[in-house]
């Protein structure tokens, strides 16, 4: 019988490492990714690059990843610079580069499909594997039935790290589900390839929020009730946990505690909705700040402009995101009578949705989204 094996792959820092690749002087030490262009390296008169740190930080960004020197001293993904600069003021602080990104993110994915190509993409630096057909994937190799897998999925490692130079970590299971947990426990450049067998050892020591779909909510609710570790989960009452969260959650949390899913990796599935958005380096007033403002609504219609038109996608519906100085967010949304893709009927629509707000704070957050998009 032939085994399902499904990997997750997942590039280890993947900003902070594309930008060690440029400055490998930095190797070793704290680095955090997520300044402005005037954070930018500078040369000195000998030719040496001189790097900008935290300390002394004032404005309003946030890290984008960090390395795994700086994720020591506390620094994480989704953290403000302004915080991060009070707990670690002597770590590097690097502009993102989108750019830069985007071209090893494509490098790496295509040297994936080289070896196996069916492939899930999960965003810039992460993608399921679907690795059941590609040859050598079901041999047993000595005495180890994982064995024709596991070197198949170094393979894919060793083709990843030859066209990009990066390492990335792989977690190889019957399913989606634990093969993203996997992909984590033997971070960074791992390979972790584990059955329903070893869901006790491996598995259910773990803490529920580890399991990709339980949130914040979902995990105070179960804490209240007792249950903390996945295998708690998985040793909870079926019936119970259907009267807390209901039929649809409840069965979904017993069946992925027991390590089931049986969701296939989708090779293409269309995108439902584009979006842009720019937080302020300062928070501006909707009267004192309006040509400021307006530049950027126009600037952001114009870039959404070209993601849809570059894609070949035209939209049904334009909503506009605020998140106000007190971190309080609101959106707004019109769906309009014909599809567009044109920046100048996109900010027309915006200016409509903005028409339906009331301006009592400053504003730090402004976003404009496309959706109900189909092909244009």
């Amino acid at each position: 019988m032939r085994r399902r094996w499904i990997a997750h792959l997942d590039m280890d820092a993947f900003y902070a490492s594309v930008e060690l690749l440029r400055y490998p002087e930095l190797r070793g030490m704290p680095v955090v990714i997520g300044g402005s262009r005037r954070h930018a390296p500078v040369r000195d008169a000998q030719g040496h690059w001189r790097f900008a740190t935290l300390q002394g930080y004032q404005g309003r960004g946030v890290a984008t990843t960090a390395t795994y020197e700086a994720r020591a001293l506390g620094l994480h993904s989704g953290m403000a610079l302004a915080r991060a600069a009070e707990r670690a003021p002597h770590t590097v602080l690097l502009p993102v580069d989108f750019e830069e990104y985007r071209r090893c993110s494509r490098l790496f994915k295509a040297a994936v499909a080289e070896v196996a190509p069916v492939i899930e993409d999960r965003g810039i630096d992460e993608i399921y594997i679907d690795l059941t057909e590609v040859p050598g994937a079901q041999d047993v190799v000595g005495h180890d039935p994982c064995g024709g897998v596991r070197a198949v999925g170094q393979a894919i490692r060793n083709s990843v790290r030859q066209a990009t130079g990066l390492s990335c970590s792989m977690g190889i299971t019957p399913n989606k589900l634990l093969s993203k947990i996997a992909s984590e426990l033997d971070k960074p450049d791992g390979l972790t390839i584990l059955t329903l067998e070893d869901l006790p050892q491996r598995i259910w020591p773990l803490p529920v929020a580890r399991v990709n779909g339980i949130g914040p909510k979902a995990q105070q609710a179960l804490a209240a009730m007792g249950l903390h570790t996945i295998g708690d989960l998985a040793a909870a009452d079926r019936s119970t946990l259907i009267e807390r969260f209901g039929k649809s959650q409840g069965q979904w949390l017993h069946e992925a505690a027991q390590g089931h899913d049986d969701r296939a990796v989708v090779t293409h599935s269309e995108p439902v909705s584009m979006s842009r958005e720019t937080t302020f380096e300062r928070d501006l007033h909707v009267k004192q700040d309006r040509q400021a403002l307006a530049a950027a609504l126009d600037g952001l219609a114009q870039r959404l402009a070209t993601d849809l038109q570059r894609k070949g996608y035209v939209a049904r519906t334009v909503g506009i995101k605020l998140k106000f100085e007190d971190f309080r967010s609101l959106t707004r949304e019109l769906t309009l009578p014909h599809p567009v893709q044109e920046a100048a009927a996109l900010r027309e629509a915006c200016g409509q949705c903005l028409k339906r707000v009331t301006f009592d704070r400053r504003i730090r957050l402004l976003g404009v989204r496309a959706g109900g998009l189909s092909r244009g």
